[in-house]
């Protein structure tokens, strides 16, 4: 089969590999579609390797046809040949082929498009795990979701509203600003004219304040935004996009009981990352089905252009996820 390398010279080539051999408790399947997402780019650059046994290509997420079933997914599943799935990956989603553990595997949701289901299984679980399980977020309460134009927001903005969340989001410009309106955030930080921190401080004053914050930015801005808290607030890392480097008022922290925590999904052990599509099955697939939750794709790639649409998300263009068809 063939599958993206990365050259030497950092380069993507679409080459030739070994086909997968699956594992008794995984199934083969033929990828119709994969979508990017930023730790692709980290993968590329050096700084995110992936886990032991994943293929050594890239892609955390893929949709396409199960070819075959080994006898224990056979077993302690449903999925059979011919079934038409989203998967979870710890990497070779940049491929032909790819063989997946039976439990990081999903039914595509009812009236999805490959394309669409493709986007889901990456930015449909982290934001499932930063919202519910890490954030233990309750209906009435307030997220602050940053870079309110990333694939990650174009989900995380529509699941929290879908569950009852009250939205602040941050944008870079008032045109990126119109190009995610359609994400129904209730309110919207331009950056380039507002300071973060002076809203979360209005919003607070006016009986707003910020349940639960999903920072992938980090940078000097962070620090300012906690004094805004909720009482027993959590502020949500999952990367540091603006800088590693912020001031934080330590007394504020423990006076207000707001908690700082480190989150990554890809670090989860395949328990908790099966637990975590297992409830996303539950949970959101019916608000997905009747529309209240639909990923948001941006632009439509072959897999030989892989190198053109990693350069989408290096510009920072997109507003929702790229998606690579296969075949």
């Amino acid at each position: 089969m063939k599958a993206v390398l990365i050259t030497d010279n950092n380069h993507l080539v679409w080459s030739d590999v070994p086909d997968p051999v699956i594992r008794p408790d995984e199934c083969l399947v033929k990828i119709r579609a994969a979508a990017l997402n930023r730790a692709d780019l980290m993968q590329r650059e050096g700084n995110y390797p992936p886990p032991p046994g994943c293929p050594e290509w890239m892609g955390l997420e893929i949709a396409g046809e199960v070819v075959s079933v080994g006898p224990e997914a056979a077993s302690r599943s449903s999925v059979k040949p011919g079934d038409m799935v989203c998967a979870l990956l710890g990497g070779g989603g940049y491929a032909e082929y790819a063989a997946v553990r039976y439990d990081m595997l999903m039914p595509v949701p009812e009236g999805v498009s490959l394309i669409e289901a493709a986007a889901i299984p990456e930015a449909f679980a982290t934001a499932y795990l930063n919202l519910f399980i890490e954030g233990g977020l309750m209906p009435g309460n307030t997220l602050l979701m940053h870079a309110g134009a990333s694939g990650l927001a174009s989900v995380v903005i529509p699941m929290a509203k879908a569950f009852g969340a009250r939205v602040i989001t941050s944008v870079l410009s008032d045109s990126i600003a119109k190009s995610i309106a359609h994400l129904h955030a209730d309110v919207i930080i331009n950056t380039s004219k507002e300071n973060p921190a002076d809203v979360l401080k209005a919003e607070l004053e006016a009986g707003h304040p910020v349940d639960v914050a999903i920072d992938c930015l980090g940078g000097r801005m962070m620090g300012p935004c906690l004094p805004y808290m909720q009482r027993g607030g959590r502020w949500i890392m999952i990367a540091t996009l603006a800088g590693d480097m912020t001031e934080i008022d330590l007394r504020n922290v423990y006076v207000r009981n707001v908690r700082i925590i480190g989150s990554t999904l890809r670090s989860r052990t395949p328990a908790v990352k099966a637990e975590i599509l297992a409830s996303l099955v539950r949970d959101v697939w019916p608000k997905v089905t009747s529309g209240e939750i639909r990923p948001t794709v941006y632009k439509v790639l072959p897999i030989e252009s892989a190198e053109e649409a990693q350069d989408i998300l290096y510009r920072g263009e997109n507003v929702g996820k790229v998606v690579m068809t296969v075949g």
